[in-house]
């Protein structure tokens, strides 16, 4: 089966400012690594605008958080609804593609016609909690993807890999008590947004391992192995969903961590595997992070190399 991938020139008009770290040259420098002979098979994709966005991002979102965000989308120039969550004209239809990105995937892989995709989206969503937009992120497209799949198919079990350098406080506040809904993270702590405290367990279904400062690929490597890993295996997830920060590269600028585009390769070969034994394949990966644009380059067309292939080394 094939792998889809997600993307659409809109996004490119989500103009953030100058000098902002969120910026289009990201999406730019992924579709060219993504546009080399060994993506000839990867199919690519262009979301829709549909009347039922709105709908959709009501699954996570007050509609007083939503209706504000529309507001704030100035007819030209900049707006700020935090001091790093920067709005522009394009920035509007930038995110209801995002989530038609996010949902058009659900749809693909819960009705067999493709067993992975990559939605190389902005903004990215994983910061955005159910009342508020913050961290580059206004609405939470991952914890979309997981709500719309849960109302429109029968699935009963999802999990949420976030391998971001930065904690998903949005998903986690999300999903905190629904037990259907694993989310598991690994983040750089102490680090922005100062949540994620292995003690943050909800009712069982958050799963929290910081990185300090400095964490290696085999530390890295070695917890995904003794804690992530097993809780999603035992967890028998129907649908896995990842939240795709790159920024834990060991080049990132905005993070301390020491990992490689060879790591993230690897963990998704884990991940896969997994998806494999309970979840017939289905994996649904959403750009977050990521602002070195080499290292973003190279660790998404890992990334995606791997969602493409067999699995390879799983253990």
């Amino acid at each position: 089966m094939s792998t889809l991938y997600y993307t659409h020139p809109a996004f490119l008009e989500h103009d953030t400012g100058p000098g902002h770290p969120e910026c289009a040259a990201r999406l730019l420098a992924i579709e060219n690594a993504l546009n080399s002979p060994a993506f000839d098979y990867l199919v690519r994709m262009e979301p829709i605008l549909s009347n039922d966005l709105r709908e959709k991002i009501a699954l996570v979102h007050s509609q007083a958080m939503i209706a504000a965000i529309f507001n704030s989308i100035p007819k030209q120039g900049l707006h700020s609804l935090d001091h790093d969550t920067i709005v522009s004209p394009g920035s509007g239809t930038a995110a209801l593609l995002a989530v038609a990105a996010v949902c058009d995937a659900v749809d693909k892989l819960c009705t067999h016609q493709a067993t992975s995709a990559f939605c190389a989206v902005r903004p990215p969503g994983h910061h955005a909690e159910p009342d508020r937009p913050m961290g580059f992120c206004l609405f939470n497209n991952i914890a979309i993807a997981a709500e719309y799949a849960r109302s429109h198919y029968p699935i009963d079990k999802i999990a949420i890999i976030d391998f971001d350098v930065h904690h998903g406080n949005g998903t986690q506040a999300a999903f905190y008590r629904q037990p259907q809904v694993l989310y598991a993270s690994s983040h750089e702590m102490p680090h922005y947004p100062g949540t994620g405290y292995p003690n943050e367990t909800g009712i069982g279904n958050i799963i929290n391992v910081p990185l300090h400062p400095g964490t290696s690929s085999a530390e890295f490597r070695q917890l995904y192995r003794s804690i992530i890993l097993p809780a999603v295996r035992q967890f028998k997830p129907d649908l896995i969903l990842i939240s795709a920060g790159f920024d834990a590269h060991q080049d990132d600028p905005l993070a301390g961590i020491q990992l490689t585009s060879e790591d993230y390769q690897w963990v998704t070969e884990q991940i896969k595997a997994i998806a494999e034994e309970s979840a017939k394949s289905r994996i649904l990966s959403v750009l977050e992070g990521g602002y070195n644009i080499k290292a973003l380059a190279d660790s998404v067309a890992a990334h995606v190399k791997s969602l493409m292939g067999p699995v390879r080394n799983a253990f």
